[in-house]
């Protein structure tokens, strides 16, 4: 009985075309921005304008920007670490609330890029 099978020269070149779809594919994502991921953080349930409200909203923002950066791969760590950094830091500045600004100064030692403006209510 003569069975058929993929000889061992088959074998290696779909072996080969597979690990080259994936490494192009790999190298397309370390290249992507990652300003174009964007995930939604609902706040409309805290206070954010209190420390409590601002600590859950930042951990929040921390959850939601360590997702993002999760989806792209980085060439190091401190790339990784860089793209946390930024996207809390931009979250931040678009809540534009004051005490949530103290926990993230709190936690990276460093005051957030402020667009604050004076608010009259």
């Amino acid at each position: 009985m003569n069975t058929s099978s993929p000889s061992t020269g088959l074998r290696g070149l779909i072996a080969t075309a597979i690990f080259a779809a994936l490494a192009s594919s790999f190298s397309a994502v370390s290249a992507a921005d990652p300003s174009s991921a964007s995930i939604t953080v609902k706040y409309a349930d805290l206070n954010i304008a209190s420390p409590s409200g601002a600590r859950v909203l930042y951990e929040r923002i921390r959850a939601a920007a360590q997702s993002a950066c999760n989806y792209f791969w980085f060439k190091t760590d401190a790339d990784e670490a860089r793209c946390l950094q930024n996207t809390i830091a931009k979250a931040v500045t678009e809540v534009n609330q004051p005490a949530l600004s103290a926990v993230y100064n709190a936690k990276y030692k460093i005051s957030a890029p402020s667009t604050l403006v004076s608010q009259s209510h």
